[in-house]
C-alpha cells in the first residue's frame, strides 16, 4: 500500500507516518519549504515540497497513492481568514486534486476536531449524530472543511475522524500544562470542575487505521476518543504523581482568564503567527464539558482505548524528560 500524509512533520502526522512504515506501507509526505523535518529526517519517506495552493505539487502528491491521510491544518491564526484558508480552502483543493488525479484512491481520511460540535451543554458525551455548533473560529473552519468534503462524497471515498484533546510524545500543546505541573503549579479554571475527553496519540493512530482499513467506514464520521472523560483536577493529580513533586493548586476565576486572554491576543498581533491563547481560547477553556462518545467507533470499527490516562501521562512525561523538554 502507498499513502500520502499531510502534516507529517507535526505531532499526529509524524506518529501516523511511523505507524504506516511499521506496517510496510510506502509513504509520501507533503511539506512546506519552511517545515521542520526533525521527525521525518531518519524515516524512509518521499518528501514532496509544495503547497495546497499549487496544482503541480498537489498532482505529484496525490497521484499513485492508495490512501490519503489529511492531517495538516491551522490551529491558530492572526485572522479569521487565515483559519478558513488553511483549513477549509486547503482541504477543498486537496480533495479536488485527489478526484482529478487519482481515480483509484481507496480512501481519503480527514482529521477534523471535536471543536466542530462545540461543548456539550447537557453534560452528556457528544455523538456523531448531534448538531454541530462550534464556538470558535477554528471549530467553524474545521466544520467548513468537512462540508467541502461531504459535498464531494459521491466522488471521494471519504472518512472523517473527530478527536478530542490529544497528548503524547512530541505534543507541544498540552505539554505546556505538564511543564507547569513540573514547576509545581496546577491551575484550574473556574470554581467548578471542567471535564474533557482526552486521547493518547497511540490510540488515535490506531483508530485512524481501523477507520482507513474498514470498507464500511466510507462516508462515515467517527469520534476517536477516550472511553472515559476526566476532570482537570483528575489530570492534575495524575501529572503530579507521575512527575513526583509537590504542587500548589490555584483556581482562576473566569473573568481573570478572559483578561489574560485579551492581553495575550493584543500582544499576539505583534507576532508572526498570533497568540496561542486568545479570547476564543478562553471561551473554549471556560466551558464545563468537552466530552465525546466513542461508542460508534467501538461498535463499527472495533476501536478500543489501549492507553490509560495514568500510563499515557507517565510515558509522555518520561519522553519529555529523555528529550530535554522537561527536567
Amino acid at each position: 500500500m502507498k499513502a500520502l500524509v499531510t502534516g507529517g512533520t507535526g505531532f499526529v502526522g509524524s506518529h501516523l507516518t511511523e505507524k504506516l512504515l511499521e506496517k510496510g506501507w510506502e509513504v509520501k509526505c507533503l511539506t512546506r519549504k519552511t517545515s521542520n523535518l526533525r521527525w521525518l529526517k531518519n524515516l524512509n519517506v518521499e518528501i514532496i515540497c509544495g503547497s495546497f495552493f499549487d496544482d503541480n505539487s498537489l498532482k505529484k502528491a496525490v497521484e499513485d497513492v492508495d490512501y490519503i491521510f489529511h492531517i495538516a491544518g491551522a490551529v491558530m491564526s492572526k485572522t479569521t481568514q487565515g483559519y478558513f484558508i488553511s483549513n477549509q480552502i486547503a482541504t477543498k483543493n486537496l480533495a479536488e486534486a485527489s478526484i482529478k488525479y487519482n481515480k483509484n484512491l481507496k480512501r481519503f481520511i480527514y482529521l477534523s476536531s471535536q471543536t466542530v460540535y462545540g461543548p456539550s451543554l447537557n453534560g452528556e458525551p457528544t455523538k456523531e449524530t448531534d448538531d454541530c455548533k462550534p464556538i470558535t473560529t477554528y471549530g467553524k473552519s474545521k466544520l467548513a472543511a468537512e462540508k467541502e468534503l461531504l459535498n464531494l462524497a459521491e466522488e471521494l471515498p471519504l472518512t472523517i475522524i473527530r478527536p478530542p484533546a490529544i497528548y503524547g510524545p512530541r505534543d507541544e500543546a498540552i505539554y505546556q500544562y505538564f511543564l507547569a505541573v513540573s514547576k509545581g503549579l496546577i491551575s484550574l479554571i473556574g470554581f467548578s470542575d471542567k471535564f474533557i475527553s482526552i486521547i493518547h496519540s497511540h490510540d488515535l493512530i490506531n483508530g485512524i487505521m481501523l477507520a482507513a482499513e474498514n470498507e464500511n467506514a466510507i462516508g462515515e464520521i467517527y469520534n476517536i476518543s477516550s472511553e472515559k472523560y476526566y476532570s482537570w483536577k483528575d489530570i492534575g493529580d495524575i501529572c503530579k504523581k507521575a512527575i513526583g513533586r509537590k504542587t500548589i493548586t490555584i483556581r482562576l476565576p473566569h473573568f481573570l482568564v478572559y483578561t489574560v486572554a485579551a492581553f495575550s491576543q493584543l500582544f499576539g498581533y505583534l507576532t508572526t503567527k498570533g497568540a496561542v491563547f486568545n479570547i476564543e481560547k478562553a471561551r473554549d477553556f471556560t466551558q464545563k464539558y468537552w466530552i465525546l462518545s466513542p461508542e460508534k467507533a467501538i461498535k463499527q470499527l472495533g476501536f478500543k482505548q489501549e492507553v490509560s490516562l495514568e500510563d499515557g501521562i507517565k510515558s509522555t512525561i518520561e519522553w519529555y524528560k529523555q528529550n530535554g523538554w522537561m527536567k
